[in-house]
């Protein structure tokens, strides 16, 4: 079996979270509820896309997969084993099967380091190439593979371009030949031509090498050109999780109905009839998330008893599901009122 992008695809599970908790304690008030009972898994050989609005949870989820964030609550399994609870010493092994390619390139490399040195470490912590010359000459491929010439090796982060620099970070991600790559808004801080490049050489990495993403982003029309399987996230929470073609064309949930509606289109007709569902209001706090469903108080279709209820995933169809009492009932509400909204 393959996925649409080509890569060998076993259906084994690389990573998973299970009830996953992380909360921060801020001076004297109640915790932070970043992520607040999420469940997932990425599966090898796909990339699982992770989207939702600025605030949700999704790149402190993609932070607990690496134990750079520690989970207050739930599992983190890599692989099949728990690492949870794994000393320092230990997590280092960690970070050579989970890699991570982070927003702004700029500041994830650091500017007192040539290139060739920042891609290096990797391979010198994890004893990866045990001499001087076979480090250069991994450092050299990996420039390539990512389509930079393997003189750039000395050039420090000032001297390459915003695109060249996520390309060095896409490298270094590389070099420990990692199970999974948690891509966290790899394309955010750059133009817009560099993002096609970039998603473009991501595609065919993965083609290449058969590589595993957790693709986090807030871009949705980035999460469907690269992803295999997506997960909403909206206040810590998973709220729809199906493929592509499920999530984009037939959503479930009054959420994710709201932000593809939201979605300019390149068709300038198809714009001009287009109708915008608003939601009402600001996101909570994650300090004090609302009783019940989480969205209700920006919800259009919210009835009373979504005051009381915290709804569960449920299966909407087969490997679609949604987490809203009413589901696709509530979306048909929301469309029905916006196309009566001039």
């Amino acid at each position: 079996m393959t996925t649409e992008h080509g890569a060998v695809k076993t259906g084994d599970v690389v990573a998973r979270v299970e009830d996953l908790h992380v909360h921060f304690s801020v001076s004297r008030s109640a915790p932070v509820r970043a992520v607040d009972g999420v469940s997932l898994e990425v599966r090898r050989g796909e990339t699982l896309g992770l989207v939702g609005e600025s605030g949700s949870g999704k790149s402190t989820t993609g932070l607990a997969l690496l134990r750079l964030v520690d989970a207050t609550g739930g599992r983190v399994e890599v692989g099949g084993q728990d690492v949870t609870d794994w000393s320092r010493r230990r997590v280092r092994s960690l970070r050579r099967r989970v890699s991570m390619v982070f927003q702004d390139p700029a500041a994830s490399l650091d500017p007192r380091l040539t290139v060739g040195a920042s891609i290096t470490e990797p391979l010198i912590v994890h004893d990866l190439a045990a001499s001087r010359d076979a480090r250069r000459s991994r450092v050299a491929e990996l420039l390539e593979m990512v389509g930079l010439r393997a003189d750039m090796a000395d050039r420090r982060p000032h001297e390459m371009s915003g695109g060249q620099k996520q390309r060095v970070g896409i490298a270094r991600a590389l070099a420990g030949e990692p199970d999974l790559i948690v891509l966290d808004e790899p394309i955010a801080s750059l133009d817009l031509s560099v993002q096609a490049q970039i998603m473009n050489l991501l595609r065919g990495l993965q083609e290449q090498l058969g590589l595993t993403y957790l693709f986090i982003s807030h871009d949705l029309a980035a999460v469907e050109h690269m992803s295999d399987r997506v997960a909403v996230m909206y206040l810590g929470r998973i709220v729809e999780t199906g493929t592509p073609e499920q999530i984009y064309r037939n959503p479930a949930h009054p959420y994710t109905a709201a932000l593809l509606s939201a979605v300019p289109t390149a068709d300038p007709e198809a714009e001009r009839r287009r109708r915008r569902i608003t939601l009402h209001g600001d996101v909570p706090s994650p300090v004090n998330p609302p009783s019940g469903c989480r969205f209700r108080t920006r919800c259009p279709a919210a009835r009373d008893n979504c005051a009381t209820t915290d709804p569960e995933l449920y299966e909407v169809e087969p490997g679609h599901r949604a987490a809203c009492l009413y589901a696709v009932e509530a979306v048909e509400e929301m469309r029905a009122g916006a196309a009566t909204t001039p």
